[in-house]
């Protein structure tokens, strides 16, 4: 049976420490799973909805984008992603009984872990200008009140229209064309804080902002680069290809400032023997200090440059473009720069070239710990650098691999998620929908966080997600919010965002994956792309929560009737009805889509194409693939400060908070702790279990504390530290972000340690 929420918030002020485990799942995984699903689901609709994760013919996974085999296991999932379905299938109701119980002030000094353990949210709500509690509002009064404030606009590009990684390929589409209709550009999403430095940094040189391995190029690999990336919290079934991968014969480089039991040892819960034992997994683990990426594939890329044979003329020739300009700058890689950089030994880094030297099929893997730097566009850009001297882009076992973090984030943007969408794309669209889209480029996240302050937006509307509480310098990101005239969530739990509101505020229910999806054309389903540009369906097979709850695109489509009027030709009604008819418009508009509904028909759906991977062709403006020489560049950090990267716990996922324990870095009972090396806490006097103030440091001069953090000492890399997110987005300043795609740098945070009073 499901247990029922928690009445107050759990005390945090005492987090318990033990040593870090070296190993990842295995018996204790399965335990912990299996104790969530129960409190959530109670037992058989445990066994209902978790034997439907990631089948052909059931569900996709509402937590990351980890592809499946074609062959698929009867469990196909990970602890995180068992947490994930847990809490979007829990038993557990927030109902209008709730909110009269509960101001929004009430709500506000709650956790985001307490506000998300209440449960789905019933019917949609609405907090009126002045008003202390949301209250239960109609569908139609809803959408007339969206429709009165888009409406007394001064222009579209006053509001803005935010999208989760979580949105089906279908609603992601309905909202990008309702906001073109309407007249505006902004749509800001979720990429825009995490890969977006991977979509700049690829389409420059390859030609394509998406990785180029499929799952079987992982099998077949000889060597692996795990970089900036923990799999085993955040895409914890990658652990399995990895695991494959080494039987066959790989071998695996981990590069990050922290050593993760996931890479150390995977016991694999579907195996007799992974289970005892497991299987060690890291080869080789460079740990490098936060920023020094960059500088490490610079001078092995000088190494291998200097290697005779080492270089694959024939495919430099024939396949890439600025070669020359780029070898003269890594020939000027300084090996005393980059140990500074990187903090690693020289005899380090030499065998790590050995292992790039040995291997004819080599893929770099990475995530946030690469994308989240003032410099992590040009990093990625070393990244492709050092793929293209050995032909490692189009062939087998090869290639680039971002690891994209939410089950559709990549989706999305295929579906023109795009604050900047290309020309082409809003060509199809006009010939399609018989209007004229927007051409001037829109706002990202960081600049929309800006609008909303600057009073230049007055509407935000998001599709999913937690803005809030994922955006960076907390302070003004809540400010912000709160200059809108009116913000929308269309959501299925509470979060932070619904606490944060602007005059006016709604919370639209919506369905979750786990949900079947029936129409006035029968029952529907939605697709999604997983990391590796595979599509596929996704079926529902729980009765909704509520009977007032409706789909995203059923959302969408209302809102744009309401808003847009009988002036729009688009068939919205028609869309709302079934699915298949969106799907038909996706065809004729976005390349690789032809005859879509056909191609979801088959069991485990089928791959887009990728022209780098698939033929060795790169549309870029070269018609090659690009070779780059950016300068090196690594963060300089003041003596009696540490560099301080965000990350996650292992009970969590982006801003969702399963419970207060980061099991495998031996944290208990607490989440306000922060990570720091025994030497540079003896230098900085923080001993292990003090209490401490963190001060981020910025050229703006403006304090940014997260106050009260317990310290740990951890095996970091010197001169670093860590601490989880979003407690530590306030230290985050907003115009601290990556050249290029804007992303916030949540990496790369100077900070000075002040003790905490009373402590």
């Amino acid at each position: 049976m499901a247990s029922k929420p928690p009445a107050g918030d759990p005390v945090q002020d005492a987090p318990q420490v033990a040593a870090p485990q070296q190993a990842a799942a295995g018996l204790a995984a399965i335990g912990h799973t299996l104790r969530i699903a129960q409190q959530q689901m109670g037992v058989r609709r445990t066994a209902r909805t978790l034997l439907r994760v990631n089948q052909k013919d059931g569900f996709d996974c509402p937590g990351c984008a980890w592809p499946e085999g074609d062959k698929r296991h009867v469990a196909e999932f990970c602890e995180n992603g068992a947490k994930a379905v847990a809490e979007e299938a829990t038993l557990r109701r927030v109902t209008p009984e709730f909110f009269a119980a509960h101001t929004v002030a009430d709500l506000a000094s709650r956790s985001g872990y307490w506000l998300g353990q209440q449960g789905r949210i019933t019917q949609p709500v609405y907090l009126p200008e002045g008003g202390e509690r949301y209250e239960a509002v109609t569908w139609e009064r809803a959408f007339a009140i969206i429709a009165e404030e888009l409406g007394a606009l001064g222009s579209p590009d006053e509001a803005l229209f935010y999208t989760s990684g979580r949105t089906s390929n279908e609603a992601a589409f309905l909202l990008q064309l309702f906001a073109r209709e309407f007249g505006t550009n902004n749509l800001p999403d979720c990429s825009n804080m995490c890969h977006e430095s991977s979509g700049s940094a690829l389409n420059e040189t390859i030609g394509i902002g998406k990785g180029s391995v499929s799952l079987e190029d992982l099998h077949q690999a000889d060597l692996i680069i795990v970089a900036g990336q923990n799999p085993g919290t955040n895409h914890p079934r990658m652990l399995s290809a990895l695991e494959k991968a080494k039987s066959s014969g790989a071998k695996i480089i981990s590069v990050n400032p922290l050593p993760e039991a996931g890479m150390e040892r995977f016991k694999n819960p579907q195996t007799p023997r992974g289970m005892l034992k497991g299987t060690a997994l890291n080869d080789l683990f460079l740990q490098i200090r936060i920023g020094g990426d960059q500088a490490l594939f610079r001078l092995l890329n000088k190494l291998i440059i200097g290697t005779p044979g080492a270089v694959d003329e024939e495919f430099v020739r024939e396949h890439t473009h600025g070669y020359e300009e780029f070898t003269a700058a890594a020939r000027a890689a300084d090996w005393d720069e980059t140990l500074a950089a990187t903090g690693l030994g020289r005899a380090e880094i030499e065998q790590a070239l050995a292992m790039v030297l040995a291997s004819k099929r080599t893929i770099v893997c990475w995530a946030m710990g690469l994308t989240q730097h003032k410099h992590a566009v040009p990093t990625i850009r070393e990244v492709v650098n050092f793929l293209l001297l050995r032909g490692n882009i189009g062939r087998p076992g090869a290639g680039v691999c971002p690891v994209r973090g939410h089950s559709n984030v990549q989706g999305d943007r295929t579906m023109g998620i795009f604050e900047r969408p290309a020309p082409a794309f809003l060509d199809a669209l006009e010939r399609e929908f018989g209007f004229a889209p927007p051409r001037r480029h829109g706002l990202d996240v960081v600049r929309s966080i800006e609008a909303l302050r600057d009073g230049r937006a007055k509407v935000f509307f998001a599709m999913g997600g937690n803005f809030v509480g994922a955006s960076p310098d907390t302070e003004v990101t809540e400010a912000a919010m709160r200059q809108a005239r009116l913000t929308v969530h269309v959501s299925t739990k509470l979060n932070r965002s619904h606490a944060v509101t602007g005059r006016r505020a709604l919370i639209l229910p919506t369905l979750g994956r786990t949900d079947k999806d029936v129409q006035a054309g029968g029952r529907q389903v939605v697709t999604v792309e997983d990391s590796m540009g595979m599509v596929h369906a996704s079926r529902g097979n729980l009765t909704p929560a509520s009977p007032h709850l409706l789909s995203e695109p059923a959302i969408v489509a209302r809102l744009a009737r309401a808003v847009l009027g009988p002036a729009s030709r688009t068939p919205w009604e028609d869309f709302e009805k079934d699915y298949a008819t969106i799907r038909d418009r996706i065809a004729r508009v976005i390349p690789g889509f032809e005859d879509f509904n056909a191609k979801i028909a088959r069991p485990g759906g089928f791959t887009l194409p990728h022209a780098p991977r698939d033929e060795r062709r790169f549309p870029t403006a070269t018609g090659k693939a690009n070779f780059t020489a950016a300068p090196v560049e690594f963060p300089k950090v003041p003596a009696g400060r540490l560099l301080l990267q965000t990350m996650r716990s292992h009970d969590q996922y982006n801003t969702t908070i399963y419970g207060l324990d980061d099991r495998y870095r031996g944290i208990r009972g607490g989440r306000r702790v922060v990570l720091v090396n025994p030497d540079d806490a003896r230098e900085l006097d923080l001993s292990d279990g003090s209490y401490t103030d963190l001060v981020s440091e910025w050229k703006d001069g403006v304090e940014r504390r997260a106050p009260g953090f317990r310290v740990v000492h951890y095996p970091t890399a010197r001169g670093c530290a860590a601490a989880y997110y979003p407690e530590t987005n306030v230290l985050v300043p907003l115009e601290s972000t990556a050249d290029t795609s804007n992303t916030p740098a949540s990496k790369s945070v100077i900070v000075r340690f002040e003790r905490t009073a009373g402590a």
